[in-house]
């Protein structure tokens, strides 16, 4: 058997979901910009990523105005790319909470034999729906409460409070965007987290963030907010 062939029987899924806030502000100082290259960035790498031990599973969902899957959750391995996000509207967290448990409640999108999931939000404001119930019934639910949570707060006017909750990695506090090179170089501390682990001998453990690896790149967006 060729060890492809192995990979593709035996690698556990690594489920990786973001909740990407994509309302109007987020258009404003390029925000939305610095997040739409972060996205692709992240999915490039990922889909190079090896499958020996974990596969890596991607799912996006966007609140604007609206909380919608905006990538479906899929093998990292199949995807080739994603379309850029739109920066319209209000900020519907709590419906954006209600999609994510109920993506980390589907046994057969994220099955029992899946390594922990890596939850990842980034919002640059405040909730503007009834949000506080499905935020707190989403962190009580058994795969959150075992999943690697990141947050990310954009700009001055986030919900830090709220942001702070949601975050619980015990080797990291919540990490701020004062600028969009800042999202950028976030969203690549997470990618590299997460290959790392899908790379290490024991994927079920969380590998560290190191935001000062995620340094700058002379291709990115040179922006301030």
């Amino acid at each position: 058997m060729a060890i492809k062939d192995f990979a593709m029987t035996t690698a556990r899924p690594l489920p990786v979901l973001i909740l990407a806030d994509t309302s109007g502000s987020m258009a404003a100082d390029g925000k939305i910009d610095a997040l739409n290259q972060a996205l692709r960035d992240m999915v490039q790498s990922f889909a190079a990523e090896s499958r020996l031990r974990a596969e890596i599973h991607l799912g996006i969902i966007t609140f604007g105005e609206t909380a919608q899957f905006y990538l479906p959750f899929t093998p990292a391995h199949r995807l080739t790319g994603i379309d850029a996000c739109n920066a319209y509207g209000s900020t519907p967290l709590g419906a954006a909470m209600e999609l994510a448990r109920g993506l980390l409640e589907d046994r057969d999108l994220i099955p029992s034999r899946a390594f922990r999931p890596v939850l990842v939000l980034a919002s640059d404001g405040h909730p503007t729906d009834d949000w506080e119930t499905p935020f707190q019934t989403l962190l009580a639910s058994e795969r959150a409460q075992k999943a690697t949570r990141y947050a990310l707060a954009i700009g001055n006017d986030a919900d830090e409070m709220m942001l702070r909750e949601f975050h619980n990695d015990a080797e990291s506090t919540l990490f701020h965007a004062d600028d969009a090179r800042s999202i950028i170089r976030f969203f690549r501390a997470v990618t590299m987290s997460v290959a790392n682990r899908s790379r290490s001998q024991n994927p079920a453990q969380s590998a560290p963030i190191d935001y000062r690896k995620a340094g700058n790149n002379p291709d990115e967006l040179d922006l301030d907010f």
